[in-house]
This record gives structure tokens, C-alpha cells and sequence, in this order.
């Protein structure tokens, strides 16, 4: 039977409830990051399938991805795969037991999102 006394019950927390800390943000983050990976990932095989059909089509590919919008959708495609990289290593970290303690988890957020930026930054200055 339907619950009547609905409007009693507590609300569920939600966002607003808790105060912000790192962690929140990586994870959060590190979902983020895995759905635009899978985004950039799409334009880039355009490309590639734009590459294997014809010359026009390739130049408009590629007028697309290295305008200033593209190359900005490319690197922040590269920073979300180092974040997502860094990130996940230190889940892995995590599923053995360790790093868990609050002073742990907070180094290691940091860790992941400077790392991140200067792994983006050191692999532009290569390419």
C-alpha cells in the first residue's frame, strides 16, 4: 500500500548538506572526467574516420579540431585523461587498505590535481 504520511519522513542529504572537502571534488571530478574522455574520444575518431573517407571531409575534421574551441576540447581532454590516470591509481592505492586516513586522502587529492595539471603542461611542452 502507498506510504500517506510522506510529507512527515526526512529529506535525504544531498549536496547542499555537507560541507565541500577535497575528496568530494576528486570524486566527483573523477566521474566528470570519465564521461568527457569518453566525448573527446568521439571527436577524435571522427577525425580518424573523416581521415579514411575523403579530403574534404578530413579538412573539415580537422578545421574543427584545431580551432581555438577544438584544441581547447583536446586539452582538457588530455588534462581529464591525466586526472582520471592519477586518479584511479590512487583508488588502487586505496583497495589495498592504505592511504585511508583523513591526512592521507587529502595529500593524496592534492597530489592527484597538481600532478594532473603539470603532467597536461609537460606533455603540451612536448608535443
Amino acid at each position: 500500500m502507498a506510504d500517506v504520511n510522506r510529507g512527515n519522513r526526512p529529506l535525504s542529504p544531498h549536496i547542499e548538506v555537507y560541507r565541500w572537502q577535497l575528496s568530494m571534488l576528486t570524486s566527483m571530478t573523477h566521474r566528470i572526467t570519465g564521461v568527457g574522455l569518453t566525448l573527446g574520444a568521439v571527436l577524435v575518431v571522427w577525425w580518424f574516420l573523416a581521415a579514411s573517407t575523403s579530403a574534404e571531409y578530413f579538412a573539415t575534421a580537422d578545421a574543427v579540431l584545431t580551432s581555438w574551441f577544438g584544441s581547447l576540447i583536446l586539452i582538457g581532454s588530455l588534462w581529464a585523461l591525466c586526472f582520471h590516470f592519477l586518479n584511479g591509481i590512487r583508488h588502487l592505492v586505496w583497495d589495498t587498505g592504505r592511504g585511508l586516513e583523513l591526512e592521507s586522502t587529502k595529500k593524496s587529492g592534492i597530489v592527484v590535481l597538481a600532478g594532473s595539471v603539470v603532467l597536461t603542461i609537460v606533455t603540451l611542452l612536448v608535443i
